[in-house]
């Protein structure tokens, strides 16, 4: 079996809404609004993949490079970082190391670009089991921050953190 990313396309609008509506999901972000079409068909600095286990679709990655963020989420354009978001839309994909690999993926595809010195991540402070997923992935805590309504913990992870945990082995596909 094997992981990889490639690019949402107008054809998986609908999908994302339904997984959008996903009660774990929703959880994990809610009182985030996503506009779909809106998302999925262009925002600067927004680059939206859906992650598939042998070609079938089962979960959504967005890598944001905040110089280019037409929503400036992340604040003022800063260079030296991207951020990473992802879920996994199919309840029946979680708890078996698909994250893990869509993270290697996302994670390969931000350090990939050697200006990169970090990555950011913004789990809720009250969703623990995020926040362990991604200390054991070699995230390090950062600081506590409001986005909106949303508190949470963001968590970074560098360079030569991601380098020395051999996570970028392979950049096109992770193989189970």
């Amino acid at each position: 079996m094997a992981i990889n990313l490639r690019p949402a396309t107008s054809a998986d609008i609908a999908l994302l809404e339904a997984w959008d509506e996903d009660s774990v999901v929703a959880a994990s972000d809610p009182n985030d609004d996503w506009d779909w079409t809106t998302e999925v068909l262009g925002l600067d600095g927004l680059e939206q993949l859906i992650a598939e286990l042998d070609g079938q679709p089962i979960g959504f990655v967005q890598i944001t490079d905040p110089l280019n963020d037409a929503t400036r989420y992340w604040g003022d354009p800063q260079s030296g970082f991207k951020a990473v978001d992802i879920w996994i839309g199919v309840p029946e994909a979680r708890g078996k190391g698909y994250g893990r690999a869509m993270m290697k993926l996302a994670l390969a595809r931000c350090f990939a670009d050697p200006t990169i010195d970090f990555v950011l991540i913004d789990p809720l402070i009250t969703n623990t089991q995020a926040i362990s997923f991604y200390r054991r992935l070699g995230f390090t805590f950062l600081e506590k921050r409001w986005f909106g309504a949303d508190h949470c913990a963001v968590h970074q992870i560098t360079r030569a953190t991601f380098e020395q945990g051999h996570l970028n082995e392979n950049t096109q596909s992770f193989d189970l």
